[in-house]
């Protein structure tokens, strides 16, 4: 339950502090007054709305803070778990929310920050609230789908469901791409394939270019270098006087100028070698000169080795010149290869994509009939319920049911639902946005807000909020609706153990109202007055809150029942209400 809520520099509220009580707790106050700020206030502290445009003028930052009390171990384990730090059952929480003028705003619980998605959590937990223009919420079938599915205890089922449901729209989506690039896909793997097969065949190596470079020029040259290279081996070898002939006599005579001075002895030897050196030389040209011949046939295999490699470099070289441009062929290749994977992958996708689509079907299929199943077997619970509210309301002639439809395609299962009410005997039951009557709607939705107020799972919602619940509706509805909060906010028997009555938890109830017959069933009743105080450009408007007891509660009924001028009379009446909602 909530305990206090600070409120500082925040709108026209300078600073207030509310004390609440467990059971019914009312604002009351004239038109503008700042009582709906009181909740806004509310709301802004646990994440509900955005107040960073309504810190008060002239201050640098609001504040809000809220105590709430974890009074009964379910709640206590389930803030526990939203909050990430550990709340026993009877334990004090204290939220803090800081807004400030640059826009951005801090949040903590028991002094420790906070995320929004802790608080998100937390608020789930913690708070209801019904604003004034939660009937038209009321009115869209797609809504009332969701109070159903509260009820059933089945909204992680329907998360589940709408993931599922997500996932298989995504991978549809990429399935009709790539169904409209099949057609370019398939020629593209098809070009690819070619340009791979034609280097492939072509078995290109790196360094094989230049030296059939080197081959060519010699192939083409045969008769000048074989006529050159003979005429060298024959002035080295075989002609008369050739250069070994005269070596080997240099080299005779130098071995007898050896033997007479020893002293050249290395000098013979240097000569020695250089004579063998040239011999040996000479023997490698001769058999280079024999094994040289003119070969028409390897000259047309070189040629046209050099034409195919020239060709692929063409077609799919970087055009940069290079001693061997094989390898920007063979990198060329490299990113065929690449293309290839890549496609064939896509066509391995659709595989993948038709058989993730054929999981998803069954599992969609599957969680769906599951959701129908639950929301079928809950609406057969809930509408007996509301009908008890409605009737505690006085609408006992009131009967509801809900009428569904099956629909394919929509993340929210295989259900389209609407709320059938008939609200007097003999009249046709009709879809309840078609309801008229603004003061039924507001029972209707009370009576909702009160059987959801514990929900399928057993979990109870600590505060409800109710901002302007008597919208549309008379003094002597507000009589039933007042006495039915009253009864809400207060313990319930739950059974009978030992002669004692066992009783669960109340709600705790904050509802603001223009109605003296609601405000008359208060536990605890708050004013809201808005005073100016100053002159000209210095005026300041100011909203204080303060609990009204005794007779100073008789005269606000009086005043909300008669306007300002308050009567003996009036007087009167109000002290009637407040006896009979004792």
């Amino acid at each position: 339950m909530l305990r206090e809520l600070h409120i500082s520099n925040l709108a026209v509220i300078e600073d207030a502090t509310v004390e609440f009580e467990p059971g019914l707790n009312v604002f009351t106050g004239q038109t503008g007054a700042g009582k709906s700020l009181v909740i806004g206030a509310f709301e802004a502290l646990i994440g509900l709305r955005k107040a960073t445009d309504m810190i008060r003028p002239g201050a640098d930052e609001a504040r809000i803070s809220g105590v709430f009390e974890a009074d009964t171990p379910a709640l206590a384990a389930a803030l526990t778990a939203a909050l990430d730090q550990t709340i026993e059952p009877g334990d004090e929480m204290l939220i803090t929310r800081k807004l400030f003028a640059s826009g951005r705003s801090s949040l903590s619980v028991n002094g420790q920050p906070a995320t929004a998605a802790m608080m998100r959590r937390a608020a789930d937990l913690l708070v209801d609230i019904h604003g004034q223009y939660d009937h038209q919420f009321l009115l869209k079938p797609s809504n009332q789908l969701t109070i159903l599915d509260a009820f059933a205890g089945c909204v992680a089922q329907r998360e589940k469901f709408a993931v599922a449901f997500a996932e298989r729209r995504e991978l549809r989506m990429e399935k009709e791409e790539l169904a409209a690039s099949a057609t370019l896909r398939r020629q593209q793997l098809e070009l690819y394939e070619f340009q791979a097969e034609e280097i492939d065949t072509a078995e290109l190596q790196l360094g094989e270019f230049p030296e059939l470079q080197a081959r060519e020029t010699v192939l083409g040259n045969v008769q000048k270098i074989k006529g050159e290279a003979s005429a060298a081996h024959s002035a080295l070898y075989d002609a008369e006087g050739s250069v070994t002939e005269r070596l080997q006599a240099i080299t005779h005579l130098m071995i007898d100028l050896a033997e007479l001075d020893p002293g050249l002895a290395e000098v013979t030897d240097q000569v020695r070698t250089c004579t063998l050196s040239l011999q040996e030389a000479a023997f490698e040209l001769g058999r280079y000169v024999d094994r040289l011949e003119h070969n028409p046939e390897e000259a047309a295999e070189v040629a046209e080795r050099l034409n195919t490699i020239n060709r692929l470099v063409q077609k799919y070289g970087d055009g940069v010149p290079s001693p061997d441009p094989v390898e920007s062929v063979l990198n060329f290749r490299d990113e065929l290869g690449e293309q290839l994977d890549h496609l064939r992958s896509q066509n391995h996708d659709q595989s993948r994509i038709d058989e993730r689509i054929a999981q998803l079907d069954k599992q969609l299929a599957q969680l769906g009939e599951k959701l129908t199943l639950a929301r079928r077997k809950a609406a057969k619970k809930l509408t007996p319920q509301i009908e008890k509210q409605l009737a505690d309301l006085g609408m006992a002639e009131a009967k509801l049911s809900v009428a569904f439809d099956r629909i394919d395609d929509s993340p929210t299962g295989f259900d389209a639902v609407e709320i059938i009410v008939q609200t007097n005997p003999g009249q046709e039951a009709r879809p309840i946005r078609k309801i008229a009557s603004g003061g039924e709607l507001s029972r209707t939705m009370l009576a909702i807000k009160s059987v959801l107020a514990t929900t399928g799972d057993g979990q109870r919602i600590s505060v409800l909020v109710f901002d302007e619940i008597d919208a549309n509706i008379g003094g002597r509805l507000g009589s039933v609706i007042g006495s039915k909060l009253r009864a809400l906010a207060k313990p319930q028997a739950a059974g009978k153990s030992n002669r004692q009555i066992a009783k669960s938890p109340n709600h705790q109830i904050l509802c603001i109202t223009h109605l003296p017959q609601i405000a008359a069933f208060a536990d605890r009743h708050f004013h809201i007055v808005k005073t100016v105080v100053g002159k000209g450009k210095a005026k300041q408007t100011h909203t204080t809150v303060g609990t009204l007891e005794g007779d100073a509660r008789v005269n606000e009924l009086a005043e909300m029942m008669a306007g300002e001028k308050v009567t003996a009379t009036s007087k009167k009446q109000a002290k009637e209400l407040l006896n009979q909602a004792m």
